[in-house]
């Protein structure tokens, strides 16, 4: 093999060697797979830690403990407590200050109670699956970008033949591989993204699927003792 050949079809030569539109768009998708990697590794943590919360918040409720001491020590560790937690926390603040109002009904009680206990699971819903919508858009947007980068080099390279009488490999070599290295780093970048979204879909759905039951059950308790009152 001709060591020329070998050096100039060396991966660092080809990217600092491609058209000014095939850099951008690797340049675009070394971006895009270091961003997604950073939401990757953020959402990673922040489902671990939420997860965990979960388990030690159901175990704890579902051992027996009280619910007004329950309710103390989740208000005065707001901001450090876990997503089922502040659900918690807003429909038992809600159920107390409605039921010390007179007149009203266990009814319209409850409703307000689950009303509460909705809007901030749609509040924890939300902060669970930031940042899933630009993974999401890296997994199926960056094929099509090195796609591009693909075709462009490739013409390119095409184009340069134009003016040579007798084309040979060595000639169109260097811009169809530049063009596949557009192709290399749109995958690279799509694959990861695609599969770190449907694992991390899949477990906030599961979260989801915990936190609705916890608030159904939750508003059975407390309908219990509004039927007791």
């Amino acid at each position: 093999m001709n060591p020329e050949l070998s050096q100039d079809l060396s991966l660092l030569h080809l990217i600092l060697n491609a058209s000014v539109p095939v850099q951008i768009v690797m340049a675009l998708l070394v971006g895009a797979s270091l961003l997604s990697w950073w939401f990757i590794f953020i959402k990673m943590f922040a489902l671990k830690r939420a997860q965990r919360a979960t388990d030690a918040f159901e175990h704890e409720f579902w051992g027996g403990a009280d619910l007004n001491l329950m309710f103390k020590r989740v208000s005065a560790e707001r901001d450090e407590a876990g997503e089922m937690e502040r659900i918690f926390e807003a429909g038992f603040r809600e159920f107390m200050k409605l039921k010390q109002q007179a007149g009203m009904s266990a009814s319209f009680i409850m409703d307000g109670t689950r009303r509460a206990m909705r809007a901030t699971y749609q509040r924890e819903l939300d902060g669970l699956e930031s940042h899933l919508s630009f993974l999401a858009t890296v997994g199926s947007v960056s094929p099509y970008v090195g796609l591009f980068g693909t075709v462009w080099g490739i013409m390119i390279a095409f184009l340069g033949l134009s003016s040579v009488a007798q084309a040979t490999l060595a000639q169109v070599a260097p811009g169809i591989a530049e063009a596949l290295i557009a192709t290399a780093m749109g995958l690279f970048a799509a694959i990861p993204a695609v599969i770190s979204y449907n694992r991390y879909t899949h477990d906030i759905d599961r979260l989801a699927n915990r936190m609705e039951s916890f608030m159904e059950e939750f508003s059975n308790i407390l309908q219990r003792q509004t039927k007791a009152a």
